[in-house]
């Protein structure tokens, strides 16, 4: 080794010394809690904005950090105070924190281009707002490729009165994903091919695996009609394994993010899928979990063994462990990697890493082809009917409509998409060149666990499981839809609503102040989406009723038709997007104006 390769060397492991330490508290290995930077009566919060240098599987990277940690340190904030945060931008370039899920003014939400200029760099921006919420939530920049870069922390807000369960222990789970590519790189990857990342493709033996168990004609029918709508059906996530680290609060899996209980304690774990493009599922064996929030609002315990979060949902647990180890582990949908975590009594405990599971495949439902329940008439409807087709073909063709699942006419409100509802004929819409297929049969999916979910045998959350504690407060009926469509062309790597990116949408969905809005959201991709409108909520309408939850991102399924009620209280403009970076960038973002 010549002398400037051990000087490389030894740098190099000073500077990996050195970043140890500036892990955040709960990050730090064993940690013992949640405590971070708590405002006091409305005492201001400072965090800076700034490039450091970061450490993944001992290779070394850029990062866009706050206060330093990526990611970064929990903000602590309570029901019922102001909050005064002072946000300083170190960076070359414009910056921004949005404080995602909270209910604040427009001018704080935090999106440069919507409701602010941004923050430009060397200034600093103080975000004040009235805290009139509690729960599990998290802020993260909303300029450009920066959260894909690291800047994104917890944020916990303290209720004003008890809690409605009980709990000795409090540990923040922030799950993220991680590419020594910078955005640009891997948006350009995607743009050329969109399979790029995709190695875990459909090989020749499954095709004779497929020929033995359904027959000859079903598996060649299976591959052209993949074939006809220009999609693999093994692309669960644009970005896997290949380029991405999965994180557990910001630690790597060798890393092994360690949280310590004492054997007997009930521990709350905060899940917080912070992932730029991942959607993480998470269970511990041998230990049930109980589902207590989700969003922040406090939800019927629910028990079960798994749980699927998307990017920009928060899910918080109750599990009472033994006297041993526990791997937290969260596995990327597409089962191309992990993130993984122990709870241990003592520190130096781990436990076995379960083994990672085949990765699914797209099923007929996902491609809107799942015709059970309808009645049909003048003859079949393959995928060409979607793709290879003419456009109108893309619409009902010959299908006959059951009664009582007729489109709704002109000025009718169509009801809300309840588990188990019938399906509904996509309309005569084929959304243009931003769509490169419809799906012919739309159904609600709320009671499905998700691709890849539910034959294992454990109970799995799903969103039909979710029930408000307390009543909502507004009991009314909608008095009018807005259906939203959400379109993508794979080949292209576009992304819009009704066929439309953002630069071609008109400037707003808009809403009158005051009224109660029926949002009907389709998908009409072969991918989930996580849509998150910012400054109201969305009201889950799952069969509840008056207990249906409220949420602020709803993770839709391929070819699901899933309604929300709205009650458009909070004036302003306000961000509406896809939490999946990428599909965000691309163009499925649009602004809802209250007015």
């Amino acid at each position: 080794m010549v002398r400037r390769d051990l000087l490389r060397v030894a740098g190099a492991t000073g500077l990996l010394m050195g970043l140890t330490g500036s892990a955040p508290t709960y990050a730090q290995t064993p940690a013992a809690g949640a405590p971070g930077l708590a405002s006091i009566g409305g005492s201001p919060i400072d965090l800076v904005i700034e490039k450091v240098a970061f450490a993944v599987d001992g290779r070394i990277g850029s990062a866009v950090a706050m206060n330093r940690t990526v990611p970064g340190p929990v903000i602590r904030l309570r029901e019922g105070e102001d909050a005064v945060l002072r946000v300083t931008n170190r960076l070359e370039e414009t910056s921004s924190i949005h404080w995602h899920g909270l209910i604040l003014p427009p001018g704080m939400d935090g999106v440069p281009g919507v409701s602010f200029a941004g923050i430009r760099p060397g200034e600093t921006f103080v975000y004040r707002f009235p805290v009139r919420q509690s729960g599990t939530y998290w802020c993260h920049s909303h300029s450009g490729g920066q959260e894909l870069l690291g800047l994104y922390a917890p944020l916990i807000i303290d209720p004003a009165g008890p809690e409605p369960f009980r709990y000795t222990r409090d540990h923040v789970v922030m799950l993220s994903d991680w590419s020594f590519e910078p955005p640009e790189q891997l948006l350009a990857h995607m743009k050329s091919l969109p399979s790029y990342y995709n190695y875990q493709q459909r090989t020749v033996s499954e095709f004779f695996r497929d020929a033995r168990r359904d027959g000859l004609g079903a598996a060649v029918s299976n591959r052209l009609d993949w074939g006809r709508m220009l999609m693999d059906p093994t692309d669960i996530s644009d970005l896997t394994g290949d380029t991405y680290r999965f994180l557990m609060n910001g630690l790597a899996v060798a890393d092994n993010w360690t949280g310590l209980f004492r054997p007997g304690e009930a521990v709350r774990l905060r899940f917080i899928d912070a992932g730029a493009m991942t959607v993480f599922d998470v269970r511990i064996p041998d230990l049930k979990m109980t589902v207590v929030q989700v969003h922040g609002q406090n939800v019927k315990p629910v028990e079960v063994d798994e749980l699927r979060i998307a990017p920009g949902e928060t899910y918080d647990v109750i599990v009472r462990p033994g006297n041993r180890a526990y791997t937290v582990f969260a596995e990327a949908s597409d089962r191309s990697g992990h993130a993984r975590g122990t709870l241990a009594p003592r520190p130096g405990m781990s436990a076995a890493v379960p083994p990672r599971r085949p990765r699914p495949t797209r099923t007929m439902a996902d491609m809107g082809m799942d015709m059970s329940g309808m009645a049909m008439g003048g003859g079949a409807m393959g995928a060409d009917a979607m793709a290879g087709a003419p456009p109108a073909a893309a619409g009902h063709g010959g299908m006959a409509m059951p009664a009582g699942n007729a489109m709704p006419m002109p000025g009718a409100i169509p009801g809300p998409g309840l588990p188990g509802g019938p399906p509904v004929a996509h309309g005569p819409d084929t959304h243009g060149v931003g769509s490169s297929s419809v799906a012919m049969v739309e159904r609600s999916r709320l009671d499905e666990p998700g691709l890849g979910l539910g034959g294992d045998g454990w109970r799995v959350l799903t969103y039909a499981d979710l029930r408000s504690v307390a009543p909502q407060p507004d009991q009314r009926e909608p008095g009018r839809a807005v259906e939203l469509h959400l379109t993508g062309n794979m080949e292209r790597y576009m992304w819009s609503f009704d066929g439309k990116k953002y630069s071609e949408a008109p400037d707003a969905v808009r809403f009158r102040y005051g009224e109660r809005i029926r949002m009907v959201l389709v998908n009409d991709t072969m991918m989930e989406h996580p849509i998150h409108l910012h400054g109201m909520w969305m009201e889950l309408e799952n069969g509840g009723g008056p207990n249906q939850p409220r949420l602020h991102t709803v993770l839709v399924k391929p070819s699901e038709r899933l309604t929300v009620a709205i009650t458009a209280d909070e004036p302003g403009r306000w961000a509406m997007h896809c939490h999946l970076l990428l599909h965000m960038e691309m163009g499925m973002f649009r602004v809802v104006e209250v007015a």
